[in-house]
């Protein structure tokens, strides 16, 4: 008769991994969101009780309300499931993409990662003088005096100026008090930590942004052993996208995210 007890004792260690590629944004195809990642993060947690959750992390940031969501469901899945969680930085984690990070309870990169860029940022354009070299008048007509706050088709405002970047500094205060949540003591004392500025592999353990240099796989060999098997989760494209039906979004979406790359060389 098999003894399944210790048939369960000798099955390898499990580590589900979960692929966090590209932009954070909300309703679009292409970016990371925390409705897109939701079933595939849970299932990360759930599937073949893994004995740790491994986040492999590109991203250039995006959307601080889906940064905030994602790593909350993630964190709220490790706590609940006892599943540790570390994040593996490739090319960038800045901005959202280290918010997302920071879910890990662990932070390894490559010498020549990106991270950091701890800072909020919201940027449009002004075409009111053009509007007015071609004799187009901008008609709006609103109920409450805020309700066209920077109109990119009207002239700037000092108000609404000042109004944004109470925004900004709000959702700003909120990233580093999450920040330093997670991270700790493990922050090193450094006046640039807040101000946006991004840091580069062992600059970035320096200041405490990660927790080593490492790569995904020897660093769970090293601590599971070499039959440690891994599962990788990550979006799939639907059929139509498959077929070519959405070329215009798809280019689109692909032009914006390669600009929010090219932002820190990439």
């Amino acid at each position: 008769m098999m003894n399944w007890l210790s048939l369960k004792s000798r099955r390898a260690p499990v580590v589900s991994v979960i692929r966090l590629n590209g932009m954070i944004a909300a309703g679009t195809r292409g970016g990371l969101s925390d409705e897109g990642l939701a079933p595939i993060i849970e299932k990360a947690f759930r599937k073949g009780k893994p004995s740790m959750v491994a986040l492999q992390i590109n991203s250039p940031g995006g959307s601080p309300v889906q940064s905030s969501l994602i790593a909350a469901r993630i964190r709220r899945l490790s706590e609940e499931k006892n599943v540790p969680v570390v994040a593996f930085v490739e090319d960038v984690a800045a901005s959202g993409g280290y918010w997302l990070a920071c879910a890990a309870d662990e932070i390894y990169a490559d010498e020549s990662s990106i991270l950091g860029s701890i800072g909020v940022i919201s940027s449009g354009f002004g075409a009111h003088v053009f509007l007015a070299r071609q004799g187009i008048e901008r008609r709006v007509y609103t109920a409450g005096e805020s309700k066209s706050m920077l109109d990119p088709f009207r002239p700037e405002e000092e108000a609404d100026v000042a109004r944004l970047k109470g925004h900004l500094e709000d959702i700003h205060g909120a990233f580093i008090t999450y920040v330093k949540s997670r991270r700790g003591e493990r922050l090193a004392p450094e006046p640039k930590l807040f101000t946006g500025e991004v840091f580069l592999g062992e600059r970035a353990q320096a200041m405490g942004l990660s927790d080593g240099i490492g790569h995904m796989v020897p660093l769970m060999k090293e601590r599971f052993g070499d039959k440690v098997r891994f599962r990788t989760y990550g979006r799939k494209r639907g059929l139509l996208s498959r077929l070519g039906a959405s070329v215009l979004n798809d280019s689109l979406i692909a032009i914006e995210e390669r600009a929010a790359f090219a932002r820190f060389g990439l």
